[in-house]
């Protein structure tokens, strides 16, 4: 069976070796000399500092100095935590300003590779032709200038012999006279 000890030390080391963590929200339980404090790192360090406050208004020096010191763990953590934001803010805009730069050089390559390459007026336009129902505006295309398919012969009708009579019915056979 595991000891108690090694148990803690575990979860200790586990706690603080999380990274990617947003510290400064992260809520954290303290155990301080009067039990546990809960909250984010600027809530205990409030905590400690009120009670550090409220010992040395009874005189007593060594919890004050105790709650000073638990006070300044967080307030280490949480001045740590802030910087890594800080430095992670400061690459992200440098990240940005990088990729607006290279926008606007590319920019400014399109703008002049469009000045130096002339306006659309003095680039050849295709040809504009005409057709035959007086349709104008139609771009010349290169189907345009294949003659067309010779259409084939139609098949001439079959003679009206095998038509039925006018009245027969779909057996064959004439309708018969009434009587």
């Amino acid at each position: 069976m595991r000891s108690s000890k090694s148990r803690s030390r575990n979860k200790s080391n586990r706690n603080n070796n999380r990274s990617g963590v947003n510290v400064i929200n992260r809520v954290f339980d303290s155990s301080g000399p009067e039990g546990k404090v809960r909250g984010t790192p600027q809530q205990i360090i409030e905590k400690y500092n009120q009670l550090a406050r409220d010992a040395q208004l009874s005189g007593d020096r060594v919890a004050t100095e105790n709650f000073q010191q638990h006070a300044e763990h967080y307030l280490r953590l949480l001045g740590e935590a802030q910087k890594e934001q800080e430095a992670k803010r400061e690459e992200q805009e440098r990240q940005n300003r990088e990729r607006q730069a290279d926008r606007d050089r590319e920019r400014a390559q399109r703008q002049e590779r469009e000045s130096n390459g002339g306006d659309l007026a003095d680039t050849p336009q295709p040809d504009v032709m005409a057709s035959e129902s007086g349709d104008a505006g139609l771009v010349e295309t290169p189907e345009a200038h294949t003659p067309p398919k010779p259409k084939r012969p139609r098949r001439p009708k079959k003679p009206a012999e095998d038509a039925a009579p006018e009245g027969a019915t779909p057996g064959g056979d004439a309708p018969e006279a009434a009587e």
